[in-house]
């Protein structure tokens, strides 16, 4: 009798309950090994980890503890926060390839690593973009605005295919970090970095007369700048994004949110990027982005986004 794979049966379920989605399904250095009880099992590299993940509401077919492979695991704390137990030996931190680009990963506070992989399935989609127009018009320079850019995941991968990459965050600590990630993957230059406020750089780039062919954004649900300015998407998201807009070059490329908070629905970035670039002709979609996992054969839901293209 056939059995089919566990990725042809999410792909079945998405086609069934027509739910838009991306999946990043290209990794080799990277897996969900295994997901419930509100954690998921992941290689990374060589490494496995089990972190806690909000998604998984699911039960466990085994006790994911027990892994003989883990390395570490990260524990809540009921007052906030948590941090690592370490069951063997974990280098302080380590690199993992996706393609071409390169990524340092260390586990951190907030059961953070440095790199949300689910991206990979933006990174590709921007890539293919920036390289159709650089091969319809060789001789433009394809200039990136990437906001809230963390450790620079989309950054280098832009910069790869030839873009000119202005990356902004207001934690310095996380610039640095993306020098470091785009160095690992062969880029000296075409990365600009800027630690400040992104709101604030924006209404100085408008001031200044620069313009973006491409904007990138991940803001975060609540945030402060480095002078202190406080950030609340719902309160400020839509002022953001339409404020973004004007910056954007006269022939402009695309528009990319991505977030991960919870309860901000697929539609709601549609209609926020349809309502801000109404008056340039944007063709906007949006997405759920996910990982497909090894052993239940279902897709980890891992936040949305929405892309206008021109």
């Amino acid at each position: 009798m056939f059995t089919p794979p566990p990725f042809l049966l999410y792909f079945c379920r998405l086609l069934l309950y027509n739910l838009p989605m991306k999946i990043a399904d290209k990794w080799k250095d990277y897996q969900v090994l295994a997901t419930g009880d509100g954690m998921k099992l992941e290689r990374w590299g060589n490494v496995v980890l089990l972190r806690p993940d909000p998604q998984v509401i699911w039960r466990a077919s085994r006790d994911l503890y027990a892994c003989k492979d883990l390395n570490a695991v990260y524990h809540r704390s009921g007052k906030g926060g948590g941090g690592w137990e370490y069951l063997k030996p974990v280098p302080e931190e380590w690199n993992i390839s996706y393609r071409d680009l390169k990524f340092v990963v260390k586990p951190m506070g907030f059961k953070h690593t440095g790199l949300f992989p689910e991206q990979a399935a933006n990174w590709d989609v921007m890539r293919s973009l920036i390289e159709g127009r650089r091969k319809a018009d060789p001789e433009r320079q394809i200039r990136v605005l990437n906001l809230f850019a963390y450790t620079g995941g989309a950054s280098v991968a832009c910069a790869k295919n030839g873009a000119f990459v202005t990356h902004v965050d207001a934690a310095k600590g996380m610039v640095e970090r993306a020098g470091r990630n785009a160095r690992l993957s062969g880029i000296e230059s075409g990365i600009r970095y800027i630690v400040d406020d992104c709101f604030k750089f924006v209404k100085k780039e408008i001031r200044r007369g620069n313009r973006y062919d491409a904007i990138i954004m991940d803001p975060p649900s609540y945030g402060r700048g480095p002078g202190g300015e406080m950030w609340k998407i719902e309160d400020d998201i839509f002022d953001f994004v339409s404020t973004c807009a004007q910056v954007l070059a006269d022939d402009p490329l695309f528009v990319l949110i991505n977030s991960y908070t919870t309860g901000l629905q697929p539609t709601v970035i549609q209609n926020i990027l349809h309502l801000s670039l109404k008056d340039r002709g944007a063709q906007t979609e949006a997405y759920e982005l996910g990982l497909p996992t090894g052993e239940e054969g279902v897709v980890l839901p891992c936040g949305c986004s929405g892309l206008s293209t021109f």
